[in-house]
C-alpha cells in the first residue's frame, strides 16, 4: 500500500503535456482567464442566493458574509495562483496534489472534483431553464423546475459541449461576450437601485440572533459544528453571517476553474495569477455591492424568494427592469455552464492521461485539440442529471467539495514550498506560511457551518470513489507501471506511460530535467 503516496514529479507532469496524442493548443491570454473566470463566478450566486441568504440569515449583513467568503477564498486563490504558475498542466487541484501529497490525495481530489463540477453544471443548467421559462413564458412540459426531461437544460449542455470541443479560444470568445453583458446587467442593478435605497432598511444591519423555527426538527439539517457542540440552531446574530458565508460560498466557485486552463495558456507563469486573482476581485466589488443596494432597497425579510433581484424592482414601481435582469440571469448562467463543464474535461483529461481512468478517453481531437471523448461523456452525464434528476436538495454538495478541494490546495503549498524549493515560482504566495495555513482553517471552518446530511452525502461518494480508486486506479496507475518497471499502456497517440530521460521544454521556455519521480514523503 506503499505505492499510494507516491509523488509524481513536477518535471514529469509537465514533460507529459507535450506527448503527441495528448497536447493541447496554447491559445490563452491573461484576458481570457479572467473572462473564464468571470464568466463562471457571477452566475446563480448573484441571482438568487443574495436575497435568499439576507432573509433567512444574515439580514443586510450578508454585505459581511460575501466578503468573508471572498477573503476566504482570496486566501486560497493566493495558493492556486504559485501552483498553476508552477506546475501549469490540466486538472488544476488535482494535479497540484498528485505532485504534493501523493496518489491517494490526487485521486480522492480529483473524485471530489468531479462530484462539484458535474453536479454544478446540472444544477445551473435546471436553473438556466428556469429562468428561461420565465423570460419567454414556456410551457412547464419543455422548461423549467416542473419539466420531466428538462429538454430545455438538456438542449443548453448539447449546444455547450459542441462548443468545447471547437476548442477553449472559441469558448473564450463565447463567453467574453455573455460576461459583457451580464456584467452591464448587474451594473445597470447597482447605479439604479442605488437610486432607491432607504436607509432605514439597514436597521438592524445584523439582525439579533433569534432561534431557527426548526430547532426541533432532524439534527441532519443542522451546521455539523452545532449538531456536534449541542448549540441551539440559531439564525441571524454573528453565527448567521457565517453560515449566509458557507452558502454564498457557493457564488464564489469558478476561480479555481481557470486553473484547470493552464495548459492551454500562452505564458501560463505570468497570466495564471493574473487571471485567477483578477477575476476574484472583480466578482467580490460586484457581489459587496449587489448585495447592499439589493438589502436598501427592500425590507431583508421580503428577499426569500427564486428571483430576489427582479422582485425588489417591481416592489419600488420599475416592472420593466425585472424582463431585462431576467435576460442577464440567462447569459450569466449560461456562461457559468460552459465553464464548469470546460473544467470537468479538464481534470478528467488528467486523470486518464495518468492512466487512474481508462486512458483512451484522453484522445485529443486531431484538428481542434480539444478531448472530445472526454467532453461527450461529460456532456452526457450532465445532461441527464439537469434533464431528470431533482438537485436542488444536493446543490450544498458543490460547496463542501470545493471547499475541500482549498484546503488540499493550500496545504500542498506549503508542503511543495519543503519538498521542492528549487522549482522557479513566478508567484509565490504572500505571508507563506501564515496564508496558507489561514487558508486551511477559514475553509474549514466554512465546512463545519454546512448542515450534517451534506456531510454524509459528500463522505458516501468519497467512498464510493475510494473503491473504484482500489478497483481500477490503483492498479493501472501510469506512475505506477513506471516506477515498477512495467511498461505502460501506449496512449492514444502513441506515447508512452514512462518519461524519457532527455530534457523536454517545458512551458515559458524553462528546461525540464524529466527526472522521473521525487521520493516520496
Amino acid at each position: 500500500m506503499a505505492g499510494i503516496w507516491r509523488v509524481k514529479s513536477v518535471e514529469q507532469s509537465i514533460a507529459e503535456t507535450d506527448e503527441p496524442g495528448h497536447r493541447l493548443k496554447r491559445t490563452l491570454r491573461a484576458w481570457d482567464l479572467v473572462v473564464f473566470g468571470v464568466g463562471v463566478i457571477i452566475g446563480t450566486g448573484i441571482f438568487v442566493l443574495t436575497g435568499q441568504q439576507a432573509a433567512t440569515n444574515a439580514g443586510p449583513a450578508v454585505v459581511l458574509s460575501f466578503l468573508l467568503a471572498g477573503v476566504t477564498c482570496g486566501l486560497a486563490a493566493l495558493c492556486y495562483a504559485e501552483l498553476a504558475s508552477t506546475v501549469p498542466v490540466a486538472g488544476s487541484a488535482y494535479t497540484f496534489s498528485y505532485a504534493t501529497l501523493g496518489e491517494l490525495v490526487a485521486w480522492i481530489i480529483g473524485w471530489d472534483l468531479l462530484l462539484e463540477l458535474m453536479l454544478g453544471a446540472a444544477v445551473v443548467a435546471r436553473g438556466w431553464s428556469a429562468y428561461l421559462a420565465s423570460l419567454l413564458d414556456l410551457p412547464p412540459w419543455l422548461a423549467g423546475d416542473t419539466a420531466r426531461p428538462d429538454v430545455a437544460a438538456i438542449a443548453i449542455v448539447v449546444v455547450l459541449a459542441l462548443l468545447l470541443i471547437r476548442g477553449s479560444k472559441a469558448s473564450s470568445r463565447f463567453t467574453g461576450v455573455l460576461v459583457v453583458v451580464k456584467v452591464a446587467i448587474v451594473l445597470f442593478v447597482i447605479g439604479l437601485g442605488a437610486m432607491y435605497i432607504d436607509t432605514g432598511n439597514y436597521s438592524p444591519f445584523v439582525p439579533p440572533a433569534e432561534a431557527s423555527e426548526g430547532a426541533g426538527g432532524s439534527v441532519l439539517h443542522q451546521p455539523i459544528v452545532q449538531a456536534f457542540l449541542g448549540l441551539e440552531p440559531t439564525h441571524f446574530g454573528a453565527f448567521g453571517v457565517v453560515a449566509a458565508a458557507s452558502v454564498v460560498f457557493f457564488a464564489y466557485i469558478g476561480f479555481d476553474i481557470v486553473a484547470t486552463t493552464a495548459e492551454e495558456t500562452q505564458n501560463p507563469q505570468r497570466d495564471m495569477p493574473r487571471g485567477i486573482l483578477g477575476s476574484l476581485a472583480i466578482c467580490t466589488v460586484l457581489y459587496m455591492a449587489v448585495s447592499f443596494v439589493l438589502t436598501g432597497m427592500v425590507p431583508y425579510g421580503e428577499l426569500n424568494t427564486g428571483a430576489p433581484l427582479a422582485e425588489a424592482f417591481e416592489a419600488v414601481g420599475i416592472t420593466w427592469a425585472a424582463r431585462l435582469i431576467a435576460l442577464g440571469a440567462v447569459a450569466g448562467i449560461t456562461s457559468v455552464i460552459l465553464v464548469l463543464m470546460l473544467g470537468q474535461t479538464r481534470v478528467l483529461f488528467a486523470m486518464s492521461r495518468d492512466h487512474l481512468l481508462p486512458p483512451s478517453l484522453a484522445r485529443v481531437h486531431p484538428r481542434f485539440g480539444t478531448p472530445w471523448l472526454i467532453t461527450v461523456v461529460v456532456a452526457g452525464a450532465v445532461a441527464i442529471l439537469a434533464g431528470f434528476v431533482p438537485l436542488s436538495a444536493l446543490s450544498e454538495l458543490v460547496s463542501i467539495g470545493t471547499l475541500f478541494a482549498f484546503v488540499v490546495v493550500c496545504l500542498g503549498v506549503l508542503v511543495l514550498r519543503r519538498t521542492r524549493p528549487d522549482l522557479p515560482r513566478a508567484f509565490r504566495t504572500p505571508g507563506a506560511p501564515v496564508v496558507p495555513i489561514l487558508g486551511v482553517v477559514a475553509c474549514g471552518w466554512l465546512m463545519i457551518n454546512l448542515p450534517l446530511e451534506t456531510w454524509l452525502r459528500f463522505l458516501a461518494w468519497m467512498v464510493i470513489g475510494l473503491v473504484i480508486y482500489v478497483l481500477y486506479g490503483r492498479r493501472h496507475s501510469r506512475l505506477g507501471r513506471s516506477l515498477a518497471g512495467a511498461p505502460a499502456a501506449a496512449g492514444p497517440g502513441g506515447g508512452t506511460g514512462a518519461v524519457g530521460a532527455a530534457g523536454v521544454v517545458g512551458t515559458g521556455g524553462t528546461t525540464a530535467s524529466g527526472e522521473g519521480e521525487h521520493p516520496a514523503r
